[in-house]
């Protein structure tokens, strides 16, 4: 490539003046949505972020189970927060509401699949995954986990990358329904720990449980012996989500 011709690549050409205007401003439309999120959120303690399909309706084994998981869950003290849509998301905010501690969903706008559950006693809208990202992880004492898609896939890589490489501090990671997960979970320890890409240690940053009394009991006795709220030196890692 001559200069004449590098000086032509589009990739190095000005940028329109006002297509950097409209991108800057976004700054603050992502801020506001930070703020509101810190705001709202910061005094809801402890509370557990619970992920799955969007596609079981009401009726299906998964979404009557994350029913029961959220109700076992509210009604022992956690705030429920999911991603505030339907299926596992409406499930985890229906339990929840109907019991005694907080149902939050961190709605999403989406062209399709995505539309604000009923069940919910706090509801915040966001334009942008990663904003909401960082909410589902910042204030969470542990993370459920059913069978989802590549959005929950996405959330449970998420956590575990984040307290693998010490980006949070360590909670519980609870993953629901042996039968869905176990491929996953075996080739985690076939492949990725045989081809040395995880540490065989970072297997144990997860749970595998059946059941809504197996969930909360695997937070319980992972807190008996240290405190819902973050440490100081957690706190200031977690500044740095």
């Amino acid at each position: 490539m001559n200069d004449r011709e590098r000086s032509a690549h589009p990739g190095l050409r000005p940028i329109d003046d006002s297509a950097l205007t409209r991108e800057s401003w976004k700054i603050f439309q992502i801020m506001a949505e930070f703020v509101e999120g810190f705001e709202r959120l910061a005094h809801i303690k402890p509370s557990v972020s619970v992920f799955g399909s969007a596609r079981f309706p009401p009726g299906h084994p998964q979404y009557e189970l994350g029913v029961a998981i959220a109700r076992e869950l509210s009604d022992a003290g956690f705030a429920v927060v999911s991603g505030g849509g339907p299926g596992i998301m409406e499930a985890a905010n229906k339990g929840a509401y109907a019991g005694r501690s907080p149902s939050i969903g961190l709605n999403i706008q989406l062209p399709h699949e995505q539309h604000a559950n009923p069940y919910q006693d706090l509801g915040l809208g966001f334009r942008h995954f990663f904003s909401r990202k960082v909410m589902f992880v910042k204030y969470a004492s542990a993370y459920v986990v059913l069978p989802g898609g590549f959005g929950t896939l996405d959330e449970l890589a998420e956590i575990l990358t984040l307290v693998q490489t010490g980006k949070t501090r360590r909670i519980p990671v609870v993953l629901v329904g042996s039968t869905f997960w176990r491929g996953l979970l075996q080739w985690f320890e076939d492949t990725l720990v045989e081809q040395g890409t995880i540490d065989r240690k970072d297997l144990e940053l997860y749970s595998l449980v059946d059941t809504p009394e197996a969930v909360a009991d695997v937070i319980f006795e992972y807190y008996e012996a240290r405190s819902f709220e973050p440490s100081e030196e957690e706190k200031k890692r977690m500044m740095e989500l």
